[in-house]
């Protein structure tokens, strides 16, 4: 395992440079340039428009060397592998505060960020627990699998949000399923007893960030081994759904610019490791 992190680590540091200028050469732009809300609130149509002219292989030969042709259960474990031995960054939940100030910035406004679900533009300092205030969402609900907000799956900011606090507090720990009344805060989402249904702009960005978990934490570092499933009745069994579900919203919300700079400055400045859905939504579909 020593002898595997080491040459992988090695491997990345020596061609991350090349991959990050792959980026910006097949994109014909900078390779941190953002989107702005209204790209990230756009149709999926816009979004399959802005992913095609970024590169997406960029990494192929070096961070997912080990993972490419592969698919099913090997391919999932390969790329645990691999998202598990590169996170050498791993923040407090109080570090996370300023972590999402950084990757969920609004492009138009450095002094903002843009909000999960509701795609508002709020200022920076409104963090704290007011209805008004923005606070820090799991979007794997930490319940589920009772992880807390330890060091680990509780502050992995891979699928921590800023959220308005009234719509995350409506959000719960429910599951994903479509469906339900509109909530007011935040027009096109959706709830009911038992489930949630994120606007259509942040649907592929939801089931990315569940899917990402799954990979991640299987089991092996102490804590719970999470994994979808197609229920909405959870409660705090280590599980989330429904998958049937997830898997159209990645389909219908493919990454878009936005996202795929989060992404990147997750990897550049914090924990070091991808979320591979984001760079090869395909995978979706090869593991599940």
């Amino acid at each position: 395992m020593d002898n595997f992190r080491v040459t992988r680590r090695g491997r990345i540091a020596l061609t991350v440079a090349a991959g990050t200028v792959l980026v910006a050469v097949g994109a014909q732009i900078p390779a941190m340039a953002t989107a702005t809300p209204a790209d990230h609130a756009g149709s999926g149509a816009t979004a399959v428009g802005q992913r095609s002219s970024i590169s997406v292989g960029a990494y192929d030969d070096s961070y997912y060397e080990d993972a490419i042709g592969k698919t099913g259960q090997d391919l999932k474990d390969s790329l645990h592998q691999i998202i598990s031995s590169t996170q050498t960054g791993k923040l407090t939940y109080d570090q996370v505060w300023d972590a999402l100030k950084d990757t969920d910035e609004d492009p138009k406004n450095s002094a903002n960020v843009i909000l999960l679900y509701s795609g508002t533009s709020q200022s920076k300092n409104s963090n704290g627990g007011d209805p008004d205030d923005w606070n820090r969402e799991h979007v794997w609900a930490k319940s589920h699998g009772d992880f807390g907000t330890a060091t680990g799956p509780g502050t992995d900011i891979h699928h921590l949000r800023p959220t308005d606090v009234s719509v995350n507090s409506t959000r719960g720990n429910k599951d994903f399923d479509k469906g339900g009344t509109e909530v007011g805060e935040a027009p096109g989402n959706y709830t009911d007893d038992d489930s949630f249904e994120p606007r259509d702009a942040d649907k592929g960005d939801v089931a990315r960030m569940i899917l990402y978990m799954a990979v991640r934490y299987d089991g092996d570092d102490g804590f719970p081994d999470l994994e979808p499933n197609n229920s909405v009745d959870n409660g705090s069994k280590p599980n989330i759904g429904r998958i049937s579900v997830l898997k159209q919203w990645s389909q219908q919300d493919p990454p878009d610019t936005f996202e795929q700079h989060r992404n990147q400055v997750i990897f550049d400045k914090y924990q070091h490791n991808r979320n591979p859905f984001i760079d090869h939504p395909e995978w979706v579909n090869e593991i599940w």
